[in-house]
């Protein structure tokens, strides 16, 4: 393999320009997958604009509005890591009120947000038309290896030492999940795109040799 450093906005326009030639029955599933620190909500927003621009519907859904209520999220408390890896997003959920309804034979009827985390309560979002050709870019972390069906995955990766510092102190007890989310998962090996994201400013893309 080989590391081919990029600025942010050439990995933006790279990405799009990917995508927008992409290819899935019914719309695109993209996976945005990658620790906060990665700030994978951040890149796919960025997406939305270049695509709609080369001619393909977008919308972005951020995993963080499909978790699970919080009397289960955090039954086993607050800062469980294991608790994190295995429970917190809904992913049965996720799958039938966004990918399901964007694969082969869904109805385009999408729902960009069901709970609302913070108030603990469902977000009341308004269901939303992606036509046939759209692409639907889902980010998150620990999206990759499950059963959620995606067409295309882009995966951030860190180094260890660059996720413990760029993770929020409050969020720290999260690592050990990631550290076994590599360990178990592996998505750097199997993913479409993995995106080496140490430095915010300086991306760089992971490519065959």
């Amino acid at each position: 393999m080989r590391v081919r450093p990029i600025s942010p906005d050439r990995l933006v326009a790279e990405l799009a320009e990917r995508l927008t030639h992409a290819e899935a029955p019914g719309r695109l599933r993209v996976a945005v997958d990658g620790p906060p620190a990665a700030e994978p909500d951040t890149l796919a927003a960025a997406l939305v604009d270049p695509l709609r621009a080369a001619g393909r519907a977008a919308l972005h859904v951020r995993a963080a509005d499909f978790l699970r209520p919080a009397s289960t999220r955090l039954e086993q408390g607050r800062t469980n890591p294991d608790a994190y890896y295995e429970g917190w997003l809904d992913e049965p959920g996720l799958r039938r009120e966004v990918l399901d309804p964007a694969g082969p034979d869904g109805s385009g009827r999408l729902l960009p947000s069901l709970w609302d985390a913070d108030a603990d309560r469902a977000s009341r979002a308004a269901y939303q038309d992606l036509p046939p050709g759209g692409v639907v870019l889902v980010s998150g972390a620990l999206l990759l290896g499950g059963t959620l069906p995606f067409d295309v995955t882009v995966h951030l990766v860190l180094s260890p030492a660059a996720l413990e510092r760029r993770t929020d102190p409050q969020w720290r007890w999260t690592l050990p999940a990631f550290a076994r989310y590599a360990d178990e998962v592996d998505p750097a090996s199997f993913a479409d795109v993995v995106v080496r994201a140490d430095d915010p400013r300086r991306p760089a893309l992971v490519e065959p040799a």
